[in-house]
This record gives structure tokens, C-alpha cells and sequence, in this order.
């Protein structure tokens, strides 16, 4: 069942100007270095004045002006424990664990129909996914590498996917009719990511705000997919999440996953679901009933980050990693789609 959970509040203190970024960094799919399992375990507890610097955010607007909003955090409990994990067994170092399991969706009925449908292609090379008429979801070094805004992401786009219908342009010659989908592009008005991205990047800590949310020039009358709390994995349902994206090694086609998380922190999920780059920054979620009713409901609870190798126990080995949905980030993030903290406070 979906547990409600008293949400902190974020709250903007001041919003200024700060110079227009360069626009000159490389798109980096895969990232190295990155504060691993045992480095989790030792990382401090942020303090209140931490998570204050962490959870401010710049935006970039569409005509590549650049702002920094400071933010408070207010009624927050912080937990003690820290960045605990739990151990699990290690494996070989791939990103296809084992055989295949992804699943390429082709049928144009479930593409365009809920869950699927809220899969979207980023412009530059990335996935993400609808949380709004207005929003997407997607893991911010699809558009900064932490010290600077990659090329591709001053007219950065959202490819909404579409299916051609027989009226739709000429058939070419020798063209088929597969059933793979077209996008439908549209514009991004700005862009929100969190100061904690820069600073960890920077500072080659941790994934743990490796998050960022776009919001379109246009709305879309599209069904979204709602965000959610991130349970621990022992209150998942066979410890299993799903996510689909649009995986490099299999051009122009939706893939579908699902696997059991192998161990978590406070902050991410370590997994091995099959997933190759391009997949990155797709919505992973959940399904779990609603509270007092039988219904089912789907929802995001973490933003897949990527592959990356990390160093445990001296040893280089790599996980496919997903920054978990917190309270406080579900707050950022739903204070980003309303643009106030009323609507924010139970998650």
C-alpha cells in the first residue's frame, strides 16, 4: 500500500541573476568515480543548513538566461542513521546482467496508452518522463556535467512519442510500416536542477541529486505518470521496480524493464535491471494499492542515473543506479511544478 508521508516544506528565500552559461560541455551518458556503496555508508548526515545549499536550484530559461534560487527547509526531522545500506551479493561487471531481459515494445497500443505513453526522448539523448501537463522528470547530467550545461541542452527539446497514422506524409519507397514511433517535439521553456548536482559532480561525492525537471513551452493533454515517496525496498512488492526509455543500442523502439533492487541507501537504489545509455533519466516506479481501496496505482519513485563503476572494497565494480524519490526531493520537486509549497504537503 501507498503510505501518505508528511511532506517538509521548500520555500524560496530570494531569486537572483547569475551569468549565461557556456553551453560548451560534452554529453557524458556514463559516469565515473561516483561515491559507491561503501563510500554511502561514510558520508555524514547533512545538516539543515547543508540541505538548504544542497535544495537551492538554478534555471535556465529558453533564451539561455540563467537565475539562482535560494530555498529554506522547513519541518524537517532529520534521521540520524545516516546513509545505511544493506548488503547484498556482488556481481560481474556488465550492463546487460546475464541474459537480455528488456522487452522492446512494438504493439502501437500499449506505446501510445498508459504506462508507456509517459516515456519521453530528450534532445540530448536521454529519457525522462511526464509528472505534469507541463513537467518531466529526467537526471540532471543529461543536461550539465556539474560545471558547465552540456551543448545540446540551450534548445533543448522533449519528443513526445506519436504513431503514424495512414494519412500521415507519403510512404517513402521501400519504407514499412513497423509500428515504431515518431516523436512530436516540443520546446523547453526552463530547466530546474538542484545546487546538490553541482556541488556532488564537483566535488566527486555522490549521485544523490542527479535529478532535474523541464518544463514545456506547451502542455500536453497527455495522461502523466504522479510522483511518489520511495518506499524501502522491503515494503516493494517482490523488491520490484519497473522503468522504460529509449535504450542507444535499440534505435527509434520503447524498452521496458523490471528487476528486483539488489541494495539501497538513503539516497539511491543499487540494481541490475538491463539497461543500456539513453535509458538514462527514465522514471522508474511502482505498483502498489491505493490506500483504503482495492484500486492499483503506478508511481515514480526514483529517476534512473545510469551505469556507473564505483570502487567497493578496493575493487572497481558497477551497478545501474537510481536516485531515490526522498521526501525532501518530492517537496523540490512538487514546489518546481506548482511553483508554491500548498499543494506540496502530503506525498
Amino acid at each position: 500500500t501507498w503510505h501518505l508521508k508528511k511532506i517538509p516544506q521548500i520555500v524560496s528565500e530570494r531569486t537572483f541573476s547569475l551569468d549565461s552559461p557556456k553551453f560548451e560541455a560534452k554529453t557524458k551518458l556514463e559516469l565515473n568515480s561516483v561515491c559507491g556503496i561503501e563510500c554511502q555508508r561514510k558520508l555524514p548526515v547533512p545538516s539543515s543548513s547543508d540541505l538548504k545549499d544542497l535544495l537551492s536550484y538554478e534555471t535556465v530559461f529558453e533564451n539561455g538566461t540563467r537565475t539562482l534560487t535560494e530555498v529554506n527547509v522547513l519541518g524537517l526531522v532529520l534521521d540520524p542513521a545516516g546513509n545505511t545500506t544493506t548488503r547484498r551479493s556482488s556481481r560481474k561487471k556488465r550492463q546487460i546482467y546475464g541474459t537480455d531481459s528488456r522487452f522492446s515494445i512494438y504493439d502501437k497500443r500499449f506505446m501510445t496508452n498508459f504506462p508507456f505513453n509517459t516515456a519521453v526522448k530528450i534532445s540530448t539523448g536521454c529519457s525522462g518522463i511526464l509528472i505534469s501537463p507541463k513537467h518531466v522528470l529526467t537526471a540532471a547530467h543529461c543536461l550539465h556535467n556539474g560545471k558547465d550545461y552540456v551543448k545540446g541542452s540551450k534548445r533543448l527539446r522533449v519528443g513526445l512519442m506519436k504513431t503514424k497514422s495512414r494519412g500521415d506524409g507519403r510512404k517513402r519507397k521501400g519504407a514499412k510500416r513497423n509500428g515504431m514511433p515518431s516523436f512530436q517535439w516540443t520546446r523547453v521553456k526552463s530547466t530546474h536542477i538542484p545546487k546538490g548536482w553541482f556541488k556532488g559532480v564537483s566535488g566527486d561525492i555522490a549521485l544523490d541529486y542527479d535529478y532535474a525537471v523541464l518544463e514545456l513551452k506547451r502542455p500536453h493533454k497527455r495522461k502523466y505518470m504522479e510522483l511518489g515517496i520511495s518506499p524501502t525496498i522491503k515494503m516493494m512488492p517482490g523488491s520490484m521496480i519497473h522503468f522504460s526509455g529509449f535504450d542507444n543500442d535499440r534505435s527509434g523502439q520503447l524498452v521496458y524493464r523490471f528487476c528486483s533492487i539488489s541494495d539501497e541507501s538513503n539516497d539511491l537504489f543499487y540494481q541490475y535491471c538491463d539497461a543500456e545509455p539513453g535509458s538514462t533519466g527514465s522514471g522508474v516506479y511502482l505498483r502498489l494499492k491505493e490506500p483504503n481501496k482495492k484500486k492499483w496505482k503506478r508511481k515514480i519513485i526514483a529517476v534512473y542515473s545510469g551505469h556507473q563503476w564505483v570502487d567497493v572494497n578496493g575493487e572497481q565494480q558497477d551497478y545501474n543506479v537510481a536516485v531515490r524519490i526522498t521526501p525532501l526531493k518530492y517537496a523540490q520537486i512538487c514546489f518546481w511544478i506548482h511553483g508554491n509549497d500548498e499543494n506540496c504537503t502530503q506525498g
